[in-house]
């Protein structure tokens, strides 16, 4: 009789149906979508590093569309077991096969290493002084993907090629095949340019040739000398102190019209970086400080980025106090120097060299750039309360939010960006 054996295939074929079905349900998803935090307008994520023991360790990710290599601190480079070896000056590592965005797996397997700061033992969990996050998402990954910089709403989605059902107006946008770097068809009066899409940067940039081009021809166009607020990027060294900044009128980026754009000049450091992405000479820069309204998506894959717009406020992006910071590997901050208004020194009782304790009581050391700007905003005309710390002694000093790079009266009336 085969009864028997007949009941025992039944019994298996029951038996391993449950774990089929669980393993239907793991299977990955073709796109995710996660929280941003917004860090001085910087794109932060959570990202899940695999371990050598199965397990995951979260930790923070940059999503940066304007630089090409992949970079970690030597903390999460442990984390994940990976071979560690040092020169001078940096460090670097076998890039791991990948990383973890929500549920879904992206591949780093493409690198041959990924570049570690070499930072004292103290300070190994640091990427980038003055900022959480432990690895850098670089257009060279993202590029492999669909996706979509929702700023209005403060969400990422990142999906295989096909996956991101796109809105908004469409822009042709030109991919640098080697690096993934994006550079949009431009104007500003009425002349051409391409100018490269950077999430990975607080403000936006023109070259050193354009930038004193137009401020020649276009002297009522605001301008300063020192990078305070978004411009406070942190990574310029002692020159940030000297960086010029101007409002550009209209800025025609795609299908859309900025106006009262807030823009840097390039130094020399800066423009060889973003010209090595490009892969040649480069106009300027759109960074997240313009695009704050915007749901952005990017289809490599048809080389087409489309903007929908999402809200309509006008962000008071240099209401601050004018002090320009530089965050140390040591979790404190250094005030560079202070940016003039009306012709004399925002804040005339600190000095260059000083260290910037607290701001209305709050200590700053172990925070983010983007926490310590927050902390120094507010409406022109408010007080801010500064603790200073000079050769190992304290004071308060009392310092006030200026509106810097004002526009002209004639020139004050609501704007807004969006399409013509």
């Amino acid at each position: 009789m085969r009864f028997p054996n007949v009941l025992i295939v039944l019994v298996a074929l029951t038996s391993t149906a449950p774990a089929q079905t669980a393993a239907k349900a793991e299977t990955a998803p073709n796109v995710v979508t996660v929280p941003i935090t917004l860090d001085q307008n910087r794109v932060i994520i959570d990202v899940y590093l695999p371990l050598s023991d199965g397990s995951t360790k979260r930790v923070r990710g940059w999503v940066d569309t304007g630089d090409s290599e992949p970079r970690m601190s030597q903390r999460a480079a442990k984390l994940m077991g990976l071979g560690i070896s040092c020169g001078a000056s940096d460090c670097s590592a076998p890039p791991p096969d990948e990383i973890i965005i929500g549920a879904m797996k992206i591949s780093f397997r493409a690198f041959k290493e990924i570049k570690i700061p070499l930072r004292p033992e103290t300070a190994a969990t640091v990427m980038v002084p003055g900022m959480s996050a432990e690895i850098k998402i670089p257009s060279t990954v993202l590029r492999n993907y669909d996706v979509l910089i929702n700023f209005p709403d403060r969400e990422f989605s990142i999906g295989l090629p096909g996956s991101l059902d796109f809105k908004g107006v469409k822009s042709k946008m030109l991919v640098n095949a080697n690096t993934g770097f994006i550079q949009i068809p431009s104007k500003i009066e009425n002349k051409n340019y391409n100018f490269g899409l950077d999430v990975g940067s607080s403000v936006s940039f023109l070259s050193e040739e354009l930038f004193e081009k137009l401020a020649t021809s276009r002297p009522d166009w605001p301008h300063m000398t020192g990078a305070v607020g978004p411009a406070n990027l942190g990574e310029g060294g002692d020159d940030e102190t000297k960086w010029k900044l101007m409002r550009v009128d209209r800025l025609q980026y795609g299908p859309l019209y900025f106006t009262d754009v807030a823009v840097a000049e390039f130094v020399r450091g800066f423009s060889m970086f973003f010209e090595k992405n490009a892969g040649g000479a480069l106009a300027g820069l759109v960074g997240a400080s313009a695009l704050m309204n915007y749901r952005i998506g990017l289809d490599y894959a048809h080389s087409t980025a489309y903007f929908d717009l999402g809200k309509t406020f006008k962000f008071p992006e240099f209401d601050v106090v004018g002090l320009i910071l530089r965050p140390e590997q040591d979790a404190r901050f250094t005030i560079l120097g202070v940016a003039d208004f009306d012709g004399k020194p925002s804040v005339p009782e600190v000095l260059a060299g000083d260290h910037l304790i607290a701001v209305d009581g709050i200590p700053v050391p172990e925070s983010t750039m983007g926490q310590v700007c927050s902390l120094l905003e507010g409406t022109p005309g408010q007080e801010r309360k500064l603790t200073i710390e000079r050769s190992g002694k304290q004071f308060t000093v009392s310092a006030k939010v200026q509106h810097f790079l004002a526009e002209s009266e004639e020139n004050q009336s609501p704007k807004k960006s969006g399409r013509k």
